[in-house]
This record gives C-alpha cells, structure tokens and sequence, in this order.
C-alpha cells in the first residue's frame, strides 16, 4: 500500500472530507459519505471501548471497496489520551489510508502509518502549529479556521491558507464554515486539495446524536453560538441553547478547562455530553436529509460553480 493524494483524489466524487465529529461520527455515517463519493472519517474516541473501535474497523473495512471513497481516521495525540497505544496498534493493523492527529504531534504516529505506506496530517489552529507539525514529520495539514464546529480556529480562512503557503506547498485540508458545494470549489480555488466539512453533516439521519441534538441545529443560527474553552480546555463553538440546559451560564463559558482527555470519554461527567457544539455553517442546516441528501446537494453546487467559472463568470454561486 502506497497512498498518494491523487490516488485519493482519483476515488473520490468530490474533493470534500465528511469530517470526524466526537461523539457525531459513526460507521453509518462514514460509510455512507464514501458511497458517495465523499471520503469519509470518525476520531478513535466515537467507539466507546477499544473492541468497539476493533467492530467498527472491521465493518468499515467489509463494507467499502476500491469503488468507493476512502476513510480517514483521527485520533487523539495529547499525552492525557490514555488510549492511545491502543488505538495506535489497530491503526497497524486495519491500515487506513489517512490518519489524522489531533491535540499532540504528529511524530507520535509517522512511524507506524509510514511503515505501512499511509499519510499523516496534522490538524492545526495556527501557522505556528503548521511549522510544528511540518516540522514533526505531518505529511499534510488540516487548517481548523474560524467558524470551525467542536474544537474551532481563530483564524480567517483565506490570511490562514495564504500563511501557510509561504512556508509549505505539500497538501492541504481546509474547514471552517464550509456547507456548499460552492463552497468546496471555492476553497479548492483557494488552493486547498480538500475542503473539511462537519456541521453540514451534523444532522445527518444516520449520525450518532440525539434527537434533541439534531432538532436543536436545525433550529440555531450562527449567532446562536459561544466560543469557550470552558468545556474541553480548547476553543470550541457550542450553542448557547445547549448551555442554558445543561444549567451553565454565559459567564461560566468565560473560564478555561484544563485540557484532560483521560478516562470514559463517554462517561455523563464529561461537560461535553450535555453541552453540544456546531460550526458557524449551522444555519445551513435546516431540513431532515441523510448523507446522501446533503452529498448530492453539495455535487449539484459544486458541479454549477465549476461551469460559472468556466463561462467566465465573477460569481461561483
């Protein structure tokens, strides 16, 4: 196995990433984007115990073929993760093509994926982590920009790309706000391979939130949402009807957590379980579809804004 960014490109409908939301992303949801030409992806922690992680491995591995979009896997790199050993012997052994850190350095995983001819990128939040990250052996990088859902950026989007391509011309993902398939050609434009879409796929039928969950995106807007490191230690985006219920206010969404990703990651002490994130592309998200609803949505604007500028036209909508 040898991956190349083109060897992805050339199986996939789209350059776009369903990307991995924590506690959103399941096998259903992944399995789904890739059969439709959307390369999908899920973080390690969305399995509850590490032979979950093994079932969900297997099932994605029996149900994808050389036909279909390829997966991604992301995993935590922090040092507080005490799962990461074990995550990191069955991305040995199940050999995802990508893999995608998170919250630590890259270096932690090259070994091993390169060894069996995969790609490592970095996500990062600033052209500061990128020199890190480049710097620690990261293949490419995933640009979290401002307007990122989850665990978010603070930088724009289009000074962020144009940054880093001062210092690094290897491949580039890039998310932060992006809903349409406009939206994708546009950042490809922009010079990014891929465009990293998450809060679009939020509300998918077939991820693993709450009814509660869902029906709370579909009716938020993006100035319904709070940046605070007040739940995970890092920046993220939460909604602010979210907080209000689980009984926080807008003033405890003023202090810094400490960053510990030790323990159950599922367990109901964590803030982050009744406390629930989105992107600023939230308001995009309106009507009940499934992955394939929004996947065909996004063909149809990306195949239109290619023809406007094939035809000359200033407008890619």
């Amino acid at each position: 196995m040898n991956t190349t960014i083109d060897a992805l490109k050339d199986r996939m409908a789209l350059p776009a990433i369903a990307a991995p939301m924590f506690l959103v992303s399941g096998t259903d949801m992944v399995i789904s984007a890739c059969k439709n030409g959307v390369m999908g992806s899920f973080p390690g922690t969305n399995a509850r115990t590490i032979d979950d992680l093994r079932t969900w491995f297997e099932r994605i591995n029996a149900s994808l073929s050389e036909r279909d979009a390829p997966c991604a896997f992301n995993m935590i790199a922090h040092s507080s993760y005490s799962r990461f050993d074990e995550e990191l012997a069955l991305v040995e052994e199940y050999q995802p093509g990508l893999v995608i850190t998170a919250l630590g350095g890259p270096h932690r995983v090259t070994e091993q994926v390169h060894g069996y001819g995969g790609l490592v990128f970095a996500d990062v939040n600033s052209p500061s982590f990128a020199r890190k990250a480049i710097d620690k052996g990261a293949d490419g990088l995933v640009l979290v920009c401002a307007g990122a859902g989850g665990h978010t950026g603070e930088y724009a989007m289009l000074p962020f790309i144009a940054e880093v391509r001062q210092f690094f011309d290897g491949p580039l993902i890039v998310g932060g706000g992006i809903g349409t398939g406009q939206a994708v050609r546009a950042v490809e434009s922009m010079g990014a391979d891929f465009a990293y879409l998450g809060t679009r796929f939020l509300a998918a039928q077939e991820t693993l939130i709450s009814d509660p969950y869902r029906d709370m995106v579909r009716r938020s807007v993006m100035e319904d949402l709070i940046a605070s490191r007040a739940i995970t230690g890092a920046l993220g985006l939460w909604m602010k009807a979210s907080v209000n219920a689980a009984g926080l206010s807008l003033d405890d969404m003023q202090s810094n957590a400490k960053i510990d990703f030790s323990g159950d990651m599922h367990s109901g002490s964590k803030a982050w379980k009744t406390v629930w994130s989105a992107g600023q592309g939230v308001g995009q998200v309106q009507a009940p579809e499934t992955v394939a609803d929004i996947i065909d949505g996004l063909k149809a604007g990306y195949a239109k804004a290619v023809d406007r500028q094939k035809s000359g036209s200033r407008y890619l909508g």
